[in-house]
């Protein structure tokens, strides 16, 4: 823990997931504020412009939905949670829509479950979604899917969704935009020696000693929920920074590298993060055989697998699976996330991309293993 100013953690951030809160959203659950959706709009857009991916993940659908439907405590009962956010759904994304698209951005209304991170399936294509439309240059809002979650599979907040879609896209940085600066060691209200924290590193203990429980009636969150969330969101590489939503153009002057509240540091990078993960991988579900010119491109070139160097599949496993890569002789020289399971694999061996949908009636990747999801094993 330092005193010292946050490390540039969004300057040099190129994928960074923007998470805001529902007291923010609906200044403080008066309705939808339309002209801070549009200042946050107006600079999603300009990092746009500046060739960064943005993600926004904005609370504010149930506490919308209470406005409209003149309920002035959130109710407890998930039938009417779900009606609420069904109603409130609605102008959300409208008024996000409306305003990024007068910023000459594109949109996109994400809904996700817990179910869908949990299921590998799923998974996969909610990440592989929205790396297309960040590709597209458009900016997906993502919200929990309030209208059809039960208590089982909430994400209970939208910071640890964040937090979980920082984790999916592998994103640079994550920023939660809150009501609060950021983090103190103690409560500043009650405690005149509270001081703030300006830079720690991401899942120290002591940091969820020093969060409070709860802020508003509003959200569900507070500071407990923001330090839980760096702390997941380091899991895979990306830094975390606590910061005031209404502070005048925060999302700009952060990508500037102007120290603005509390960053969270992680501790590995993203793809030392990525590739411990498959590299501490104790059972691999199976293998692929691959011939002497795949095994030169991947070793030599740094290049993706592709099925018209695998000579044989081995073992039953599922698309999104961590497998070994084998040479003629059965030596492991790589290892990676299968982008199809073995049944589909054994049918693309040895051929094109181009022959893929007529084989399997479709075409989820045109490589077996991406050189992003490959890791080197070391030979002796």
């Amino acid at each position: 823990m330092s005193d010292t100013v946050p490390v540039a953690v969004v300057k040099t951030a190129r994928r960074i997931v923007v998470k805001v809160g529902s007291s923010l959203v609906t200044n403080d659950g008066r309705g939808l504020d339309e002209d801070a959706i549009g200042q946050w709009s107006r600079q999603l857009a300009a990092l746009v412009e500046q060739g960064r991916e943005v993600i926004m993940v904005s609370s504010g659908a149930v506490a919308e939905g209470m406005k409209r439907l003149g309920w002035t405590v959130r109710p407890k009962e998930i039938n009417e949670l779900q009606a609420a956010a069904a109603v409130g759904q609605m102008g959300l994304v409208q008024m996000y829509e409306t305003k990024l698209r007068g910023c000459g951005v594109g949109s996109a209304q994400v809904l996700l479950t817990h179910a869908d991170l949990a299921d590998r399936e799923r998974y996969l294509n909610a990440r592989s979604t929205l790396l297309t439309l960040l590709q597209l240059r458009v900016v997906p809002v993502i919200n929990e899917n309030d209208t059809v979650v039960n208590d089982e599979i909430k994400f209970g907040d939208n910071d640890t969704l964040g937090a979980l879609v920082a984790n999916l896209v592998e994103a640079d940085a994550l920023v939660i935009l809150t009501d609060q600066r950021g983090l103190y060691t103690a409560d500043p209200r009650r405690d005149p020696a509270a001081r703030f924290v300006h830079t720690a590193r991401a899942g120290d203990a002591r940091l969820e000693a020093m969060a409070g429980g709860a802020g508003s009636g509003i959200g569900k969150g507070g500071m407990i929920t923001k330090i839980l969330a760096a702390k997941r969101a380091a899991g895979s590489g990306a830094s975390t920074v606590i910061a005031w939503g209404r502070e005048t153009d925060v999302l700009l002057r952060l990508a500037q590298g102007e120290a603005i509240g509390t960053c969270l540091v992680a501790q590995t990078p993203k793809n030392q993060a990525r590739k411990r993960w498959m590299s501490d991988h104790l059972q691999l579900r199976g293998a692929v055989v691959v011939d002497d010119g795949a095994v030169g491109k991947i070793l030599g070139e740094g290049k993706s697998l592709l099925p018209i160097g695998m000579t044989a599949v081995e073992g039953d496993f599922s698309r999104g699976d961590v497998i070994a890569v084998r040479d003629a002789k059965g030596v492991e020289v790589a290892r990676g996330l299968a982008n199809y399971a073995s049944s589909e694999a054994r049918l693309i061996c040895r051929r094109s991309s181009g022959d893929f949908e007529r084989l399997l009636g479709y075409v989820a990747e045109h490589e077996m293993i991406h050189r992003d999801n490959l890791v080197l094993v070391a030979r002796s």
